[in-house]
Order: structure tokens, then C-alpha cells, then sequence
């Protein structure tokens, strides 16, 4: 079961969240068919999302949008407090060769452009944030968001490793790191020295003891303790009577032409890719009301 674990150093100067997100990855694999180049952007993106969702409390939903210039397109995800993330890539069939050591390479196909990230607290307007894109890797990126719209300084990585021979994934995960206002300089310092020793995501994740290796070895010798665990999962919140409230929110006209036209109507959910039929009775009954 995929899951995230919170933690702080035992003087408060530090805090780290660290997630295996595999099966979070696997199956938005699964529901969106997406090709290797593609599943590990969307992988990562929806594990930056997990992190961000956990950076919050009660019912707010986070968006996460990478808006870059490349073959890419958009990668659009949606995360809340509970661990619960959804989300999609606009050009899902990206297969490219990948780097000698075996990672795929990200960032090329997404290019320039932005890291947005919209906050719903069930307020009047959302809090929206936008940074440039500065690797297009994912991880790096929301680190520099962390650092310009929150004043934090942290270090993120997310990583997608997938199966050589199937390209299906095989492990999922990362971590946040942020120093808190009463760092030292000399902990910062051994904290950095700490996340550029340690071994690669993938290689902690195939552990026996996966989030406590990462833990272990992110904070070292500093002191810790584990604050909250928590479980994570792709899921997707669309519904029949959802959409049938926004095809009503399109007004008679539209309606009527769908019902003179097509007879019916037809909706796929671009989150999770669910079908939704609609026959003619059901969009009759919208007008009627």
C-alpha cells in the first residue's frame, strides 16, 4: 500500500515527508495507457502533487499544472490533504531512449514554461502560485517554487523507475526536505551533505524498510521523529450526476443539440478516463426541469 510518512528532527529544525507512491503510478498507468516518456512525467507530477496535498490540512484540494513548450503538452494534477490524487498528460504516447544509466529524461519534452499551483481552501477566490520551469525534471521545480512564493528552502525528488523489459512501473516515490527558520547554517550544511550522498530514490524504495531507509538517510545523524503516516492512492472523484450538472450548466441550446444531433451524449473523464453515457430521456429531463 502506497503511503507517505511525516517527519521532523528532534530539535525542530528540519522536516521531511517521504512517499512510496507505486501503485498511486501504476494505476494512473493503467487508466490513462500511457507510453514510458509520458508514465514518468505524469508519475512524477502526481507525486509532487501527493506532497503538496500533505503540506495542507482539512478540505483543500491542490492543482498542480506544468505548463511547458514541448512534445509534452500539459501535466495537470490534483491532489487533497488525504492522500487521494488525480490526474493527466496531454500527449500520453511519448517513448524515448533513455539516458545510460536508464532513467528517462524528462525534461526535454516538457520544455519552458511555468509551474502553477492553484489552492482551494473552500474560500471565495483560490490562491494561485506560478514559477518558471528551471529543469522541467519536476522535482527540482517544486523546490524552486518552495523557495519564491513560500520563502522555504527545500530539496524534492520524485522518481519513476520503470520495468526494462514491459515499461510498466516498477517503483514510484520521493521525498521533500525543508529547512525550517531555526536552522543552522553548519545543519544545513550537513543536511546537504547528507541528501547528496545518499543513494537514488529507486535504490532506497527496493528496500525492505523503504520510507524509514529514506528517513535514515536524509536526516543521518541527526535525530528524528516519525510524526504521521499516512495512506496514498490514485482516485478519482468524478461521478455521473457531476457531469450531468455540467452538461445543465451548459444551457437549452447546447442540450437541444446534442438531443437533435447525436441523440445522446457521451463524456469521458480526463482525469481517470471513465465513460459517461447519456441518452436522450436524461438530457430531455435537463430542459425540462
Amino acid at each position: 500500500m502506497d503511503k507517505i510518512i511525516k517527519s521532523i528532527s528532534k530539535n525542530g529544525h528540519f522536516r521531511a515527508f517521504v512517499l512510496d507512491s507505486t501503485e498511486t503510478v501504476r494505476e494512473a498507468q493503467r487508466h490513462h495507457q500511457t507510453w514510458p516518456t509520458s508514465t514518468v512525467a505524469l508519475g512524477r507530477t502526481l507525486i509532487a502533487a501527493q506532497i503538496l496535498g500533505a503540506n495542507e490540512k482539512g478540505d483543500a484540494k491542490i492543482t498542480l499544472k506544468i505548463l511547458g513548450d514541448g512534445a509534452m503538452g500539459a501535466i495537470i494534477a490534483v491532489a487533497d490533504s488525504k492522500g487521494h490524487v488525480k490526474g493527466y498528460v496531454k500527449n500520453r504516447e511519448l517513448d524515448y531512449k533513455r539516458a545510460s544509466t536508464g532513467e528517462v529524461l524528462v525534461a526535454p519534452f516538457v520544455g519552458n514554461g511555468f509551474l502553477v499551483v492553484v489552492k482551494d481552501m473552500g474560500l471565495k477566490h483560490p490562491y494561485s502560485g506560478q514559477v518558471d520551469l528551471i529543469t522541467g525534471e519536476i522535482g527540482e521545480d517544486l523546490a524552486w517554487y518552495f523557495l519564491s512564493s513560500e520563502q522555504t528552502p527545500s530539496s524534492v525528488g520524485v522518481n519513476v523507475l520503470l520495468d526494462e523489459d514491459a515499461d510498466t512501473v516498477k517503483i514510484a516515490g520521493g521525498f521533500m526536505l525543508q529547512a525550517l527558520p531555526d536552522a543552522t547554517d553548519d545543519e544545513i550544511s550537513e543536511i546537504e551533505r547528507n541528501i547528496k550522498t545518499m543513494p537514488a530514490i529507486s535504490t532506497m524504495l527496493e528496500s525492505d524498510n523503504p520510507l524509514e531507509t529514506m528517513l535514515a538517510n536524509i536526516y543521518g545523524e541527526m535525530p528524528y521523529l516519525s510524526l504521521e503516516e499516512t495512506p496514498l492512492s490514485f482516485e478519482c472523484d468524478c461521478s455521473k450526476t457531476r457531469f450531468l450538472e455540467g452538461i445543465k450548466s451548459l444551457g437549452r441550446q447546447p442540450i437541444e443539440e446534442m438531443i437533435a444531433e447525436d441523440h445522446g451524449a457521451e463524456v469521458v473523464c480526463q482525469f481517470c478516463e471513465e465513460k459517461y453515457t447519456f441518452t436522450e430521456a436524461e438530457l430531455q429531463a435537463l430542459i425540462s426541469e
